[in-house]
C-alpha cells in the first residue's frame, strides 16, 4: 500500500489539487488509486497526531483509517491532502523557521501508518508573497504577531525539506513552486497519483480559469483538442503562449503591502527564494517539478 500525502503549503493550491484529482476518481480507482473525501481522514488524523505525545495510537486505528479511505475497494495507492497538516497559518513560522514542527508531525504520521510506502508532496511559495498571505489569512494584522517576530530574509524552504529528509530518510519528497503551477499542474496531478507521464487527466487546466480570460481559455481548450498528441513540454509552451496573450493581469498581481517593506526587500526575498529552490533541487531523495 502506498500513501501519497500532500502537506500544503498554506495559501498555495487551496484544495484545488485534490479537487482536480477528484475529477478523475473513477479512472484512478480502476488503476488502483483512491482519492477519498477529505472528511474521511483530516479531522481523524489531526486528532490522533495532536494526542500522539500523550498517548499511544489506539489498537487497529491504522487498519480502520485505511479501510475507511479505501471505501470498500483494495487500492494500491491512497491520496491524502491537507494544507493545514503542519498546523494552522499562525503556526507556520516560529524561530525563523518555516513549519518548525514538520519533521515531528511527519514522523508521527509515519508511525500512525507504519508499513505503508509513504510519499510526501509539498508546494512552496516565495516568502515575498507567502508572508503577506499569512498576515492576510489570520486574525493577527502584523507580520510580527503572525510569525513571532521572524527575520524574513532568514526563511528557507530548503531547511524544511532537509529536516523532513533527516527525520524520514527513506521517504521520497516531491516539491514544486506555487508560482509554476499553471504550467505544471497536470504533471503534479500525475505524480501525486503515481501515473505514467503519458496518462491524460481531466482538470489539468483548472488553474488557468483563474488567471486567463474566458476567450483565451476557450481558444486554449480548442487548440489542445486539435492537438491531442502534444508532449508535456509542448503543452507548457502553449500554456505560456496563451498566458502571454490572454492572462488576467489583475489576477497575476499580488499585494505586497506589509508595513515597512520596501522594493529592495521584496527583490532580496525573491532572489533568496530562487537560490533556495536551487538548493532544494540538490537535496538527495527530493524531486523538484519544474516547467
Amino acid at each position: 500500500m502506498q500513501v501519497a500525502l500532500h502537506t500544503g503549503a498554506h495559501f498555495t493550491d487551496e484544495d484545488k489539487l485534490i479537487k482536480s484529482l477528484g475529477k478523475n476518481a473513477e479512472m484512478l480507482s480502476e488503476t488502483g488509486v483512491e482519492v477519498p473525501p477529505t472528511s474521511f481522514y483530516r479531522r481523524q488524523v489531526r486528532e490522533l497526531l495532536n494526542n500522539a505525545k500523550k498517548e499511544a495510537f489506539p489498537d487497529g486505528i491504522r487498519e480502520e483509517l485505511l479501510t475507511e479511505m479505501a471505501r470498500g475497494g483494495d487500492p494500491d495507492r491512497i491520496i491524502m491532502s491537507n494544507s493545514n497538516f503542519f498546523g494552522v497559518p499562525r503556526q507556520a513560522i516560529r524561530g525563523d523557521r518555516i513549519y518548525p514542527n514538520a519533521a515531528e508531525r511527519l514522523t508521527a504520521f509515519a508511525d500512525l501508518f507504519h508499513g505503508v510506502d509513504l510519499e510526501i508532496f509539498l508546494a512552496i511559495r516565495d516568502p515575498a508573497t507567502f508572508l503577506p498571505a499569512l498576515v492576510n489569512g489570520t486574525p493577527e494584522n502584523t507580520l510580527d504577531a503572525v510569525t513571532g517576530g521572524c527575520v524574513p530574509l532568514s526563511l528557507r524552504w530548503s531547511d524544511v525539506v532537509v529536516r523532513i529528509r533527516e527525520a524520514l530518510p527513506h521517504v521520497p519528497v516531491t516539491v514544486w513552486c506555487n508560482e509554476d503551477t499553471p504550467l505544471i499542474w497536470e504533471e503534479v496531478m500525475r505524480e501525486m497519483a503515481g501515473l505514467d507521464p503519458t496518462v491524460a487527466l481531466e482538470g489539468g487546466s483548472d488553474l488557468l480559469s483563474d488567471i486567463m480570460s474566458p476567450e483565451g481559455l476557450k481558444r486554449f481548450s480548442e487548440y489542445v483538442e486539435k492537438h491531442p498528441n502534444m508532449t508535456e513540454m509542448q503543452k507548457r509552451r502553449v500554456v505560456a503562449a496563451f498566458l502571454d496573450k490572454f492572462a488576467l493581469e489583475d489576477e497575476l498581481e499580488e499585494e505586497l503591502d506589509l508595513h515597512g517593506w520596501t522594493e529592495d526587500l521584496i527583490d532580496a526575498l525573491t532572489e533568496a527564494y530562487d537560490e533556495d529552490v536551487f538548493q532544494i533541487e540538490r537535496i538527495p531523495g527530493v524531486t523538484l517539478i519544474t516547467p
